[in-house]
């Protein structure tokens, strides 16, 4: 208090606590309006909201990349494998990817654009009855994304967005169908007590069916936990499932298990397994990945 205060003047410095204090809330939300922002206008550093992926889990994230911001979210080394014993089959399926990588760019404060490209690829198949062994490698497919976030992009408790993608057959040595496929996901996420976050989405894809006299619709679904563990560590449980509107088609199942380690707020490391739980998913999928945002 200024010592030449007289006790005349508290009143009125009083009221000018309580109308500051009133007036607060409002100018911080003024402040936090990002709606101008957009790709060539950046969301200035001190707005941005914490960094949040498409991986390492299969479940898409319900947030974007802030305007005007890029993100890179990449696979070091992913592996898969899948022994197939059903009937009279004795097949085995070794897949390498090296480089598989998501490009985002933050469009508006609720919109972002990716680009999904597996750079190369290395697939060994094995027919032990036919005693065939066929190996391809290249260049995979090319998928463009549109994520608009619906609410709780910055703030709330949950979040809610919307997904269409199309995928371009640009694919070397036979490692795609080489048909233009599509489809739109919805994921949502929400945090809940004790720490705990949880992710849920429903996607639908619209694929060349067995028989290519057609497209098919596959329904995707899948759940996620996570929690902090120790430290930037963090960690999750998944349930993945895919079941097909093609008669005869049988459902994927998979549990996904994984970590992930926020090095800065722009830099997150991540490794995990799924473990295929139907004889349709591959046995076992161990993959390295980073994420970087700019």
């Amino acid at each position: 208090m200024n010592a030449y205060q007289t006790s005349a003047d508290r009143p009125l410095h009083r009221f000018h606590l309580v109308i500051a204090c009133c007036l607060l809330p409002a100018f911080s939300s003024l402040a936090a309006d990002k709606s101008q922002y957009h790709l060539f206008n950046p969301t200035p550093r001190e707005f941005m909201r914490a960094m949040s992926t498409d991986r390492p889990d299969l479940t898409e994230s319900a947030h974007t990349v802030d305007a005007g911001h890029f993100q890179l979210e990449a696979d070091l080394i992913n592996f898969s494998h899948d022994h197939d014993t059903a009937g009279s089959a004795d097949a085995k399926v070794d897949a390498w990817t090296a480089g598989a990588i998501n490009v985002k760019a933050g469009l508006l404060n609720w919109m972002d654009l990716q680009l999904v490209l597996d750079v190369y690829s290395h697939i060994t198949t094995e027919d032990r009855v036919a005693d065939t062994k066929v190996r391809q490698s290249g260049l995979g497919d090319v998928t463009t994304r549109v994520k608009m976030n619906l609410w709780g992009n910055d703030g709330g408790t949950t979040a809610l967005a919307v997904m269409p993608f199309v995928k371009f057959p640009t694919n070397q040595d036979d490692l795609g169908n080489d048909e233009i496929e599509g489809g739109v996901i919805i994921p949502f996420g929400m945090e809940l007590p004790g720490g705990w976050s949880l992710g849920i989405m429903t996607e639908f894809d619209f694929v060349r069916n067995n028989a290519d006299s057609g497209y098919r619709t596959d329904f995707v679904n899948s759940l996620v936990l996570g929690h902090d563990l120790v430290g930037k560590l963090g960690g999750y449980v998944e349930f993945f499932s895919v079941v097909s509107s093609e008669s005869g088609h049988p459902w994927v199942g998979v549990l996904g298990l994984g970590l992930a380690y926020a090095v800065t707020d722009d830099m997150q490391l991540d490794g995990g397994v799924n473990l295929g739980l139907t004889r349709s998913a591959e046995d076992i999928n161990p993959f390295l990945g980073v994420s970087l945002r700019f």
